[in-house]
């Protein structure tokens, strides 16, 4: 696949000319939202107004994480495999911690006690812990690692690894993107249903999510599929992820609208326990994934 930037904007040279390529705005992405998912996690578990053992590990992991992977980004301007090596163990225990996040949370949807053929129930999903929450984590980790390795010559799929190892994906990096795009927004649908199934979908407003997210899923899915995108479809592409920016400062404004009190008030008990604010900005950061895997392979020299 040639660069869709090409194809995009041919006239956009200004682009290719900035300081930091694809991959470095991926990877300020993911510390980025590495320390948001650690603010989200400690509003979430804050909630019940106590945190206890292992409800504190997201909640101090985020920022942490978000500060090693800054720093890494100032290593790679010197020693870009050292600073490769330091990201993706940052990436691997991100991994970890989301899965051990939904382990936990799924935990809460059974009855142990419970009678036989009762002791796990759809109904348990949708008012127990968020099980997918904790995987933004485990995304994170996913879509950061792909970004922490160079792909050489751009284009080919070729992985550099350490100790001059290379390894060869089935498909260019910018394919791969997209099927990562796509993973996430999967993500943030799934878990926007769950948290609006609840009260069952009579507000109009729950449907916009539902319908944007399953059709931003399908183009940033047949996007990686196609070798030789037209024009046409890049800006379908385009137009999809702006609509998922919309989609969640909208949504972030209506859960605002519900947390407040009737006369306008803020009250930190209700956003805790109310409407969670920074949930549908998944799908504005998902966009803005979406968008940064157009930028050019690498960064181009000023």
């Amino acid at each position: 696949m040639s660069e869709p930037l090409d194809l995009l904007l041919p006239r956009a040279g200004w682009l290719r000319r900035l300081p930091l390529g694809r991959d470095q705005c991926m990877l300020l992405l993911a510390a980025l939202s590495e320390a948001l998912s650690g603010l989200d996690a400690g509003l979430a578990h804050g909630a019940a107004g106590t945190m206890r053992g292992a409800e504190w590990a997201p909640v101090v992991f985020g920022p942490v994480a978000g500060a090693l992977l800054l720093l890494a980004g100032v290593i790679a301007f010197r020693r870009r495999m050292l600073a490769s090596l330091v990201a993706t163990t940052v990436f691997a225990a991100s991994i970890a911690v989301g899965l051990a996040g939904a382990w936990l949370h799924l935990q809460r949807t059974v009855l142990p006690a419970g009678p036989l053929g009762q002791r796990v129930a759809l109904d348990f999903f949708f008012w127990a812990p968020p099980v997918l929450g904790p995987m933004a984590f485990a995304f994170i980790g996913v879509f950061g690692t792909s970004a922490a390795w160079i792909e050489a010559p751009a284009g080919s799929g070729r992985l550099l690894l350490p100790g001059r190892v290379t390894l060869q994906l089935p498909y260019p990096k910018t394919n791969a993107y997209f099927y990562v795009t796509a993973l996430g927004i999967v993500i943030a649908l799934v878990s926007s249903v769950f948290d609006h199934v609840a009260s069952g979908f009579h507000d109009p407003w729950l449907w916009l999510p539902t319908a944007g997210g399953t059709f931003a899923v399908a183009v940033a899915t047949m996007l990686g599929l196609l070798e030789r995108p037209t024009r046409a479809d890049l800006w379908t592409y385009v137009g999809a992820m702006l609509l998922l920016v919309a989609i969640g400062v909208v949504g972030a404004a209506l859960h605002l609208r519900v947390d407040l009190t009737p006369d306008g008030r803020i009250v930190p008990e209700r956003l805790l326990q109310g409407a969670p604010l920074m949930a549908p900005l998944l799908f504005s950061n998902m966009g803005v994934v979406g968008l940064v895997a157009l930028l050019p392979e690498r960064a181009r020299d000023a």
